[in-house]
């Protein structure tokens, strides 16, 4: 069973008189495991399929299934609880509360979660020690480099142990020698077991995949399979 299924998926946004459809019969499947980029040019709709993976919308046509479950008639309730179960998500902008420790950024997820504090605080510790910022767990956002606030954002992605992480340009603020460490990172977490989707319109970026799916006007077109190892 495909971790993630989408078949046939319609995004219509609708402006007065004027329809601009967004995703136009977009399929594809992606299995456990899979490391796979999806690219496209502004206005691709390459970000909009990335809201629909992530459960932040929901599809006008066709059918959307995550983890064997079909999102499409899903409630706001039942569409939290699966993305807190299932997905992990990574931003261009990290997303970090300013005043909080790395720690308490990492924490975040738990606590919507229900998650006692101590059990909060040896993941959250654990999930830093995973992404090399151990020594870091009490520094606050300002006191960290571009590419370490990556880290803690990847950090609070992997402490709910989902089997999913989707990355929005998750380079997109970085120098290149430090998309360089995010993207060996996301490969690691890859052979460690972790599914890894992301947008990106860097080719550079969409390399480290093995799987490289291409949007251009609401459409797939092309979905490439590629020898990383090679």
């Amino acid at each position: 069973m495909s971790l993630i299924d989408a078949r046939d998926i319609v995004k219509i946004y609708r402006t007065g008189d004027v329809e601009l459809r967004a995703l136009d019969s977009v399929s594809f499947s992606i299995d456990r495991g899979e490391f796979v980029s999806i690219m496209g040019h502004s206005g691709s709709g390459k970000s909009t399929m990335m809201n629909i993976l992530g459960c932040l919308d929901v599809p006008d046509e066709g059918e959307y299934r995550l983890n064997g479950h079909s999102v499409g008639g899903m409630t706001s309730d039942s569409l939290a609880r699966i993305r807190n179960s299932t997905i992990g998500f990574v931003f261009q902008g990290f997303n970090l509360l300013p005043r909080a420790t790395a720690l308490e950024n990492v924490e975040l997820p738990l606590i919507y979660a229900g998650v006692h504090a101590r059990e909060r605080r040896e993941r959250g510790v654990s999930a830093l020690e995973r992404v090399g910022l151990a020594d870091r767990i009490g520094h606050r956002p300002n006191q960290l480099s571009g590419g370490q606030q990556q880290r803690v954002a990847i950090a609070r992605a992997l402490v709910g142990e989902t089997p999913l992480i989707l990355a929005d340009e998750p380079t997109g603020n970085l120098d290149t020698a430090t998309s360089a460490e995010i993207m060996d990172l996301f490969t690691s977490l890859n052979r460690s077991g972790k599914t890894v989707v992301l947008v990106t319109h860097e080719p550079d970026v969409a390399e480290y995949s093995a799987r490289i799916i291409r949007f251009q006007d609401g459409r797939v077109v092309s979905d490439e399979r590629r020898d990383t190892d090679a």
